[in-house]
């Protein structure tokens, strides 16, 4: 975090770290394919951009621009699919955009806050008025716009 409360230095690390990561898959295995391709991608890459992804989120247009290249550069990687647009290859190895897979963590996150289903004596700060969980509500159907 810098001194304008941005998360742009964390983000830019957290990307570099995930781009250094298909090298090592595509070093270590010669033939990739869509299974296992899948796999390790999902444990190894999209695990570190989506670390304390709630508190973490990018809102600059141009940090969810980094964060997504990450995974257009990554698909590439699958011989099968590496011609096709990135829309394309997403759908061949059933994989959702990562700005998808941030506003579905945001909604499961506030679902959990509204129904009261996170332990209030260890977070009692998430007990929240009426208003407040409207406003929550709404931020997060905004986000998903």
């Amino acid at each position: 975090m810098d001194s304008k409360l941005s998360f742009s230095d964390h983000i830019t690390e957290k990307v570099n770290k995930a781009y250094s990561i298909p090298g090592i898959i595509i070093r270590n295995f010669q033939h990739v394919d869509k299974v296992a391709f899948v796999l390790l991608y999902k444990a190894l890459v999209v695990s570190h951009l989506e670390y304390a992804n709630t508190v973490l989120s990018p809102y600059k247009q141009y940090l969810i621009q980094v964060v997504e290249k990450v995974q257009k550069r990554a698909t590439k990687l699958v011989h099968e699919c590496k011609h096709l647009p990135y829309t394309d290859r997403l759908q061949y190895l059933k994989l959702p955009t990562l700005k998808y897979r941030r506003h579905r963590g945001d909604m499961i996150e506030t679902y959990k806050i509204i129904h009261g289903l996170y332990d209030t004596a260890l977070a009692p700060s998430l007990m929240m008025s009426q208003v407040l969980i409207l406003e929550v509500i709404y931020i997060s159907y905004e986000k998903c716009i």
